[in-house]
């Protein structure tokens, strides 16, 4: 790399949480040239004093690190080879041992598949999707899982060290794996905490006095910690991860267990209940908006 402690960066997707990742490389000194789709996404990678780039391969072609922060492995594989493994993506452009770092939420057998095609044009593939939303993605806070080679991680320990903490988890595609594991159990959680919660109001109980009950009690989760108090009491909904997001994770997993002959059947009810809510909210939706989307079947079997 042309500098050890400060490889050039390019930033690819810079949306909800990739945005404040990215600034927050260009805060701790590193030359980060992004690209997204959208203009203002660009824009505000430019006044955080970052670099725009006229297109992926652009920035690709100028960086020692790619980070690739994208909605799916489809999306990824676009990216980085044009859809196939003819070399018509940015991996035609990346110089000799390029480190590419995925750290979106991918299907952890097209990452493993995706790190061989890398491999065989010359450059370098590890998994690092993040948990921590978009608040933990400002504060550099993200849990980090990584998959892959230990030599490629210490290679972008120092970039991956700004965002969060990160952990070597198992070889690649491990990362992914273990990604959508987390955000099945979150989502399952959410659901049934909603439910739970509601049961509560609907029995006359303060919903901060459960909490706070709860938050010492064996029933306590994430959902019960971050999610019921900062997003639901309140009726925000705006964590800034979206419900499609929250489903496409669990799909995988499921999809995982599938293809691993792994017993799934509560996962698959817990997709089902999702995927209905998910149509019903419509494009957009925030994933905790699962609660305000009970809240009114609570509603409706009431009238």
């Amino acid at each position: 790399m042309s500098d050890v402690t400060r490889p050039v960066v390019a930033f690819i997707g810079l949306g909800n949480m990739g945005s404040p990742m990215a600034e927050r490389l260009v805060t701790a000194g590193y030359h980060v040239i992004g690209s997204d789709v959208a203009e203002a996404a660009r824009e505000r990678l430019v006044a955080a004093g970052g670099e725009s780039a006229e297109s992926a391969a652009d920035a690709v072609s100028r960086a020692d690190l790619v980070i690739l922060m994208l909605p799916n492995s489809a999306i990824v594989e676009a990216v980085v080879t044009g859809g196939d493994s003819e070399g018509g993506g940015v991996l035609a452009v990346a110089r000799p041992g390029t480190l590419f770092v995925d750290m979106s939420s991918s299907e952890p057998l097209r990452t493993r598949a995706l790190a061989e095609t890398v491999a065989a044009g010359g450059a370098r593939l590890i998994d690092a999707p993040v948990s921590g939303g978009v608040k933990g993605a400002v504060a550099g806070t993200l849990t980090i899982m990584v998959g892959g080679a230990e030599a490629d991680l210490a290679d972008a320990q120092g970039v991956l060290e700004v965002l969060g903490k990160p952990a070597l988890v198992g070889p690649v595609g491990a990362g992914h794996a273990l990604k959508a594991i987390n955000n099945l159990m979150s989502a399952a959680h959410l659901w049934v905490t909603s439910e739970a919660m509601l049961t509560g109001i609907a029995f006359g109980l303060d919903p901060n006095v459960m909490l706070d009950a709860i938050n010492t009690s064996s029933g306590r989760s994430g959902s019960t910690q971050l999610k019921w108090p900062n997003f639901i009491v309140g009726e925000t909904y705006d964590s800034g991860f979206g419900l499609a997001l929250m489903l496409k994770d669990m799909r995988i997993a499921t999809g995982l267990a599938e293809s691993l002959g792994v017993p799934h059947t509560l996962s698959d009810r817990a997709v089902e209940h999702w995927t209905t809510a998910d149509a019903e909210l419509g494009v957009g939706a925030d994933h905790t908006e699962v609660a305000r989307w009970l809240r009114q079947q609570e509603k409706e079997n009431k009238s």
